[in-house]
């Protein structure tokens, strides 16, 4: 007789209260599980779907007691029209030559993260990381992930993207520019080629992490229409008018089965 050993359960943690990044005066609390084993990526796929993020070999989702800002979002690429605004960044960055690389860091890349952080986040957690720190979080994964480097016509660095590939999508995990460059919105411009490439590989979404309408540096993404949020553990289209007259916000959704801390 053949034994298999029963499968081992998936665990989930709740981290403590922290204050939030992006929303003064509130706390933070996620719910973390670790992404590893053989059934990594299938596991990921589900996460994904639901809500989570991923960072380093950990996926999370926001949990806190009395506020719902984050919003999953993510991009319905076949449907998906650039606005005015971004077919001119499009035609703006034309010039920008783009290589689909490893996810293995290169001391370039990291002089690149530095001068963001220093610009575009100071006092940030990230801003003081250190050339392992930046290794590990562009190294440690164990799902399918590559890079994207936005080269200039003479070469220079302009912009990355780290990137996961999903089962019916791309997650676009971080980005960072060359901060001497911000008049040419090259975010914007990493978005809209992750669009584009999604559709070249025939996925139909592109995940875009958590939307947070009243955050400056979060509300952006909302302007990749049409968007998709989820709800009350559903996905729909978002409709701004209707999201701001009901003020809807629902914290990422917990797959059927899994625990939710109050």
């Amino acid at each position: 007789m053949t034994y298999t050993s029963p499968r081992h359960p998936q665990l989930f943690y709740t981290t403590a209260p922290l204050p939030c990044p992006y929303l003064p005066g509130r706390m933070e609390r996620k719910v973390v599980t670790e992404i590893g084993g053989a059934e990594a990526v299938a596991f990921h796929n589900r996460l994904s779907r639901a809500g989570f993020r991923r960072s380093h070999t950990i996926a999370y989702a926001p949990v806190c007691a009395s506020c719902t800002a984050c919003t999953p979002i993510r991009v319905p690429v076949e449907r998906f029209t650039p606005s005015r605004t971004q077919t001119r960044i499009r035609r703006r960055n034309a010039g920008l030559h783009t290589t689909t690389v490893p996810p293995h860091a290169t001391p370039e890349q990291y002089a690149l993260f530095s001068a963001y952080q220093s610009i575009r986040h100071v006092g940030g957690d990230m801003a003081s990381m250190t050339f392992p720190d930046y290794r590990a979080m562009i190294e440690d994964t164990t799902v399918e992930t590559f890079m994207i480097e936005f080269r200039n016509t003479e070469g220079r660095l302009a912009c990355v993207a780290l990137v996961d590939k999903l089962d019916d999508g791309l997650s676009a995990v971080y980005d960072f520019y060359d901060p001497e460059q911000q008049h040419n919105s090259l975010g914007t411009f990493a978005v809209l080629h992750l669009i584009e490439h999604a559709r070249l590989l025939g996925l139909p979404y592109l995940y875009l992490g958590y939307w947070i309408n009243e955050s400056r540096k979060m509300a952006y993404k909302a302007r990749f229409r049409p968007a998709q949020i989820m709800t009350r553990g559903m996905w729909h289209d978002l409709d701004l008018t209707t999201y701001n007259n009901q003020q809807v916000h629902e914290s990422a959704f917990l797959p059927n089965g899994m625990f939710r801390p109050a």
